[in-house]
């Protein structure tokens, strides 16, 4: 018997959810429909990743959710905690970069073992040549890939993703684009949230939230012909946080030569040739697993390898005596999963105090010199609100422009910003690219800038490097 495609699946009533003494959500009213694909898009701090939590039945809220999918709803979060094999998860960045450490994390076989996979996700989303690979040394695009295929080998009725083209690749994205909709024709439903611009062909509808509250409900050509672009923004920094004595006493900032960097047979940089001269803005690329956070940890002295190479950082020679807080003193830095690392009590302002430091954490007293220092970059980014509330609590957009700032609060010679706009909704990317070139106009700062995207860098980058497979390409 032929279903009725107007049969509701899914229906929210009068839903709220309250975090930290706000709504996150308020009084939300949403209905699937057999056959519909939903997108869920608005700014950041609009209550996305918490409405995507109610769907998957993972957070309190008073209402109603009537589901007729009968608990076969997986979610997939942004960001995804894993632990070892001392079933552990308090993880620190070097980590990854360390061959002995990843001899304790499960491979991607490990982790998919016992499921069937009659579907052959395992081969569609590309994970079999990472079937030995460690989890701890996966990509950012690689893990998101393996969460995907998890959930779907657990036979979901709704996929509920949240945010997934975030971190991926030109050709990763391509290929998500093309798993949802190889999802929708085997019939599982699927809702996602958005940033700007990152709208699936398969989604055929499209509600918008702002400040917890459902604005609008569109279909899909409707979303795309009212989806207005974002004007650039100018931004003011008090000349106060722009000072900086430093950004030009080095002759070189980077230099490497001839590095490689391998884990057994694994070979990830393979003879690496490069220079960067102070006040220089650089852009690295590459598809996901092309070695770029591994070149990044030789610079942010993450990595135990560069001491069996011949790299020189600000005229020094790694292991001639200098050490890893001398190194970190000279640069701010982001990286996708930075905040992982944080202990969940810590605080916005903490955390962005720590870049004062270059510790995980805030440990020490500040001065009122310092304090006021903190306090102007929350005003500055717009996170005076989020001082005293925990990272782990913020939404994903203040969780980076936390960690922006964190990076920012020394004003050191090199900044090395790897993807960081993640997160962000187009306002916040539009007043983060002019900062950042403000920063590098102003002050001289030497950058190191990853991203996928022309319309996600900054205007001040005149130099590229391109990685692909370990090797430095063209193009």
């Amino acid at each position: 018997m032929k279903q009725d495609p107007a049969v509701v699946l899914l229906e929210l009533r009068a839903v709220t959810v309250l975090r930290g003494g706000t709504r996150a959500l308020d009084n939300l009213n949403l209905s699937i429909h057999k056959g519909e694909q939903w997108a869920i898009a608005g700014p950041s701090g609009a209550g996305k990743t918490t409405l995507a939590e109610v769907l998957a039945g993972q957070v309190f809220f008073a209402g109603e959710c009537i589901s007729h999918f009968e608990g076969r709803v997986q979610l997939v979060s942004q960001q995804h905690r894993f632990k070892n094999l001392s079933n552990t998860s308090n993880f620190y960045y070097q980590q990854r970069f360390n061959a002995s450490e990843s001899d304790d994390s499960c491979t991607v076989r490990e982790a998919l073992e016992g499921f069937d996979d009659p579907q052959g996700w395992i081969e569609l989303l590309h994970l079999q040549p990472l079937m030995d690979e460690p989890l701890l040394q996966l990509s950012n695009g690689e893990n998101k890939r393996l969460q995907i295929a998890k959930a779907l080998l657990q036979l979901p009725a709704l996929l509920v993703l949240d945010n997934p083209f975030l971190g991926l690749d030109v050709e990763g994205r391509a290929t998500l684009n093309a798993v949802l909709n190889t999802i929708c024709k085997k019939g599982i439903h699927v809702v996602i949230t958005v940033s700007t611009g990152d709208l699936p062909d398969c989604i055929t509808h499209v509600a918008i939230l702002e400040n917890g509250r459902l604005q609008q409900q569109l279909k899909r050509a409707d979303y795309l012909q009212l989806h207005p672009a974002v004007d650039a923004v100018s931004v003011r920094i008090p000349s106060y946080l722009l000072q900086n004595k430093t950004a030009t006493a080095y002759s070189s900032i980077i230099c490497m030569e001839n590095v490689c960097v391998h884990y057994g047979e694994k070979i990830i940089l393979d003879q690496i040739n490069w220079e960067v001269k102070p006040g220089e803005c650089w852009n690295i690329s590459g598809p996901n697993g092309a070695g770029k956070s591994t070149l990044l940890s030789l610079v942010t002295a993450d990595n135990p390898q560069a001491y069996s190479n011949n790299i020189i950082l600000f005229d020094r020679k790694r292991g001639s005596g200098e050490s890893i807080w001398d190194i970190k003193s000279k640069m701010g830095f982001v990286s996708p999963e930075l905040h992982l690392y944080f202990d969940q009590t810590s605080t916005c302002f903490d955390v962005i105090a720590s870049g004062l430091f270059d510790t995980i954490g805030l440990f020490r007293r500040l001065s009122e010199e310092q304090a006021y220092r903190v306090e102007q970059w929350l005003h500055a980014l717009g996170l005076t609100a989020a001082r005293h509330k925990r990272l782990v609590g913020l939404p994903a957009g203040q969780q980076r422009l936390t960690l922006l700032a964190r990076a920012l609060i020394k004003n050191p010679p090199l900044l090395v910003l790897d993807e960081p706009t993640q997160g962000l909704d187009a306002t916040q990317v539009k007043a983060f690219l002019a900062l950042v070139d403000e920063i590098c106009r102003s002050c001289s700062t030497t950058l190191l800038y990853v991203s996928h995207y022309s319309s996600e860098m900054p205007s001040a980058i005149q130099h590229y490097l391109r990685l692909d497979k370990g090797k430095r390409v063209e193009g």
